[in-house]
């Protein structure tokens, strides 16, 4: 009896050739799973290819609002920038992908899933842990890894199998979703190299952005982005919105030397715009209503989260643990963030909370404030008490050895 292996399917060249080696290396009946993340491929074009190579069925699977509501505004939630600069946006899709996969290879009684990641990427750990850890049972099979062909073996194979090639123009490789678009290879692979124009799709180059600034109103309630402009919008539509919107005045590019999990370093070039203006625009909120207190130690959390996620341990428990700290604080981050977008940059301009404790009878230097400015001088002198007594210290011990540098040189003469 032939084994049933569940198959990621892109409907590229890598997972086009996984299906009949599938089928000829472990003599496989091969199902093929595409998801809908927002990736603005031709779904019905990817249903087609696959059962013009031989798959034995397709399922094509909605997951938007799912992606949306359960992965990325939960990293909204923790500012999740990996490096400073990640929106993690490739890494938060592949535990939903690597989930979907599961429930089809149980559906269908399936004893392995199998998927096209390289050997040499964060994606394999991603897929690998994800499916291991929600069906132990279930083999992870990753043709890439155990074939090693070149691009040049691959399309060979293709032709000999009858599999047929689509012809790319792009010398790039680009996975997108929802939350951002990731380039790389081709002439990024020299960290030197400006990125050329034809690398950025969601973006215009800010020389060519509006002379005329955009704006936009984020509404929060509890961390999650709810309302574009005092209008309350769907999740989905809030944030192909932004996307655009931001997009349309460069913002949302990023360009740096990453730090793969596999420990390579890579040039990685991304679109991220709604990202990273729904990000800032929410860290600013989490500043006017969060105490220095909360906000230095989530800074820590943050950085934990977005490497766990990053580093393919979305089901890690400290996740979840990490999760109910964030969910805590952001009980009280809802109000409203005006950003301001002009030519490539996204920049808060404005921002509002019920919950808001910036007092401005405290901060203003105007007439009508509250503060008694009498009271700093007892504080100035309780804050560097033992700062003064240690340099105090310091200072005598290096005035001691001062005296007998002079000692010893008086003496010498």
């Amino acid at each position: 009896m032939r084994r049933t292996v569940a198959l990621a399917f892109s409907g590229g060249l890598d997972t086009s050739v996984c299906v009949k080696w599938l089928q000829e290396k472990y003599d496989a009946e091969v199902i093929t799973v595409t998801l809908d993340l927002g990736q603005r491929d031709d779904l019905d074009e990817i249903e087609r290819r696959s059962k013009l190579i031989g798959a034995r069925s397709h399922y094509t699977i909605d997951a938007k609002e799912e992606f949306v509501r359960d992965y990325v505004f939960p990293s909204v939630a923790a500012n999740a920038l990996y490096e400073g600069k990640y929106p993690l946006s490739t890494a938060l899709g592949r535990p939903l992908i690597g989930k979907k996969l599961v429930e089809v290879a149980e559906k269908e009684g399936a004893t392995a899933v199998a998927h096209g990641c390289t050997g040499k990427g964060n994606d394999q750990v991603r897929m690998d842990v994800t499916v291991r850890a929600m069906n132990p049972s279930l083999e992870v099979i990753a043709p890439v890894r155990e074939w090693n062909m070149t691009r040049d073996q691959e399309i060979a194979y293709a032709q000999r199998e009858g599999i047929p090639v689509r012809a790319s123009k792009s010398i790039y490789s680009v996975d997108q979703n929802l939350w951002g678009r990731s380039i790389e290879s081709g002439p990024l692979e020299d960290p030197y190299t400006e990125p050329p124009p034809d690398v950025y799709e969601w973006t215009v180059a800010p020389e060519e952005a509006p002379d005329v600034p955009g704006y936009v109103e984020l509404g929060f309630e509890e961390g999650v982005p709810t309302k574009v402009d005092g209008r309350p919008t769907r999740p989905l539509e809030l944030v192909r919105h932004v996307n655009e919107l931001a997009g349309s005045h460069g913002v949302g590019r990023i360009d740096h030397v990453e730090d793969r999990l596999v420990g390579i370093k890579s040039r990685e070039v991304y679109e991220c715009p709604a990202a990273l203006a729904i990000i800032d625009a929410h860290r600013d909120l989490e500043k006017l209503v969060l105490t220095r207190h909360e906000l230095d130690f989530k800074a820590q959390v943050e950085r934990q989260w977005a490497w766990l996620v990053y580093s393919g341990l979305w089901l890690e428990p400290l996740r979840t643990a990490l999760d109910r700290f964030i969910a805590a604080t952001q009980s009280r981050v809802s109000g409203t963030v005006k950003v301001k977008m002009y030519k490539g940059s996204a920049s808060v301009v404005g921002r509002s909370s019920d919950n808001s404790i910036y007092d401005v009878s405290l901060s203003t230097y105007n007439q009508g404030s509250t503060f008694d400015q009498k009271s700093a001088v007892g504080f100035i002198e309780l804050w560097g008490l033992q700062s003064r007594v240690a340099a105090g210290m310091t200072g005598s011990g290096e005035r001691q050895q001062d005296g007998h540098k002079r000692t010893e040189a008086k003496e010498a003469e």
